[in-house]
């Protein structure tokens, strides 16, 4: 048995392409290194490319993009936001920071995605919005969200962290909401430290986010020529990153499919050598509809209990394996609680779920020995019956 401070396989080391290095000096050699160089703009087509949107704008993360939403949606004291409780708080944070209100909704127990069953029951005179999470990359249910709010004259927004890659119905994600924000952090599969961007399938609201991202200035338009200075012009923030990390990001754009093609194998790997133990323990493997296809971006278990899922986690740390749970339910956090409110229905699912979730080490340079021993160390744990 390894000790606790041998850690063998942890749970994320960033990826390098190869071409970051010399990316990152062209920018600091030809310059500026200051946001909208020439790597911003190779990244922002990369992406568009990706996704499938007309439009796209990096952003210092994926925090800072949903920041925008909220102010791209002119939300106010009293307005409503429907999102699910299992996700980050980032999600419920940017529209607390606009007085908006946010509605914490269930989880579906299969792909622990937005319970589009519960969301219109949660939709009030004062909702402006639904955000959805593809938790693990696994596509949310959006021909039905996208009714309701139609329904209902409500804007979609993804919050598309995990999915990047993944597809719904033969639909990118990212590209099915009205905007959708990504994230570069370091644990997800395309990376550049810190970073995010925001993209818009709704061309409405590109002109706008262009000038909060600036400041609130129309300095790209000054840039681009359009007017002969450039002035302060409505709310923003500074949400743009430096050119030096849209090098970075753009090394590992220009090769996604082999981040990717890595990444797909230990999940794969996960996914089939570890589906007769999960049977036999009564534990339960990821969930991804026939109509979907998913990212790898994680690889979860769910535990039978709460004491299974801690009792694991010290299994695999003595392993030599970091294995984390993930998010705690915003519904019953303080600030949650402060800020928010719950859906009619609660969110039972969420509570269960976020007790009894593991995720397992998954990143792109994981090698097959890698693989064994994170499998190796799930196969000898036997949770209590």
């Amino acid at each position: 048995m390894t000790s606790t401070n041998q850690l063998a396989v942890p749970f994320n080391k960033g990826f390098l392409t190869g071409d970051e290095t010399g990316y990152m000096h062209q920018a600091m050699t030809g310059g500026p290194m200051t946001g909208d160089g020439p790597f911003t703009k190779r990244a922002s087509a990369l992406l568009t490319e990706l996704v499938g949107a007309p439009h796209a704008l990096l952003t210092t993360s994926c925090t800072h993009a949903l920041d925008m939403t909220a102010m791209l949606l002119d939300l106010g004291p009293g307005d409503e936001v429907i999102l699910p409780s299992f996700t980050f708080c980032s999600t419920a944070n940017a529209y607390v920071l606009r007085g908006a209100v946010p509605v914490f909704v269930d989880i579906r127990p299969d792909t622990l995605n937005l319970d589009e069953r519960q969301v219109e029951a949660a939709v009030t005179d004062r909702t402006k919005a639904i955000v959805v999470v593809h938790y693990a990359g696994v596509g949310v249910e959006m021909d039905a969200i996208n009714a309701i709010a139609e329904r209902h004259g409500l804007v979609v927004i993804e919050d598309n962290a995990h999915g990047l890659g993944g597809t719904y119905r033969g639909r990118n994600l990212g590209s099915i909401g009205a905007m959708a924000t990504q994230s570069f952090h370091e644990t997800k599969n395309v990376q550049c430290g810190e970073g995010g961007a925001l993209v818009f399938n709704d061309p409405r609201y590109f002109e706008r986010a262009e000038i909060i991202r600036e400041k609130g200035t129309n300095r790209g338009q000054f840039f681009r020529g359009m007017v002969d200075k450039y002035r302060w012009i409505d709310i923003g923030s500074s949400y743009l990153p430096s050119d030096l990390l849209a090098a970075f990001l753009t090394a590992q754009l220009e090769h996604f499919a082999d981040i990717q093609r890595r990444r797909h194998h230990v999940w794969s790997s996960y996914d089939a050598r570890l589906a007769a133990w999960a049977a036999e323990h009564g534990v339960v493997r990821p969930t991804v509809p026939a109509d979907r296809e998913q990212p790898a971006h994680l690889y979860y278990l769910l535990l039978p209990d709460l004491d299974s899922r801690q009792s694991m986690l010290k299994h695999l740390l003595g392993h030599g394996v970091l294995g984390t749970f993930h998010y705690q339910p915003l519904h019953l956090a303080p600030a949650g609680e402060k800020f928010g409110r719950v859906g009619p229905e609660g969110c039972p699912v969420t509570e269960d779920v976020a007790d009894r979730l593991l995720r397992l080490p998954l990143y792109a340079g994981m090698t097959d020995d890698d693989i064994d021993l994170v499998i190796n160390a799930v196969e000898t744990f036997r949770p209590r019956e």
